[in-house]
């Protein structure tokens, strides 16, 4: 556990920015899966409570996108504290908790 706090003494690395790029990358597009879904299905099929009251309050666009920026921005401040670990984990998080179900249920599988 402790390898994912480790930082990464580099100013650079290309690890790193693999993971911030790929990170904003699975954001953008759960973000427009998400709107996808929630236009065909309605906003009850979002799983996510804090998603759903984004969407409610805001509107689908607003909501999702307002959410994902957060996302984007909470990513960023792990980037450039040098926690590309944990970049890269919630990067394999969100591919396999958000973006396989959406493709999923696009699919009809």
């Amino acid at each position: 556990m402790a390898r994912l706090y480790r930082r990464w003494d580099e100013p650079r690395c290309l690890f790193g920015d693999l993971a911030v790029v790929s990170f904003f990358i699975v954001q953008g597009l759960d973000g427009i899966l998400t709107y996808l879904g929630v236009s065909i299905w309605g906003p009850s099929i979002e799983a996510n409570p804090l998603i759903s009251s984004a969407v409610a309050t805001a509107g689908p666009a607003a909501g999702l996108a307002g959410a994902k920026l957060v996302a984007i921005a909470f990513g960023m401040v792990l980037h450039l504290r040098r926690v590309h670990n944990i970049v890269a984990f919630l990067t394999a998080v969100y591919v396999a908790l958000a973006i396989l179900p959406w493709t999923a249920l696009f699919l009809g599988l």
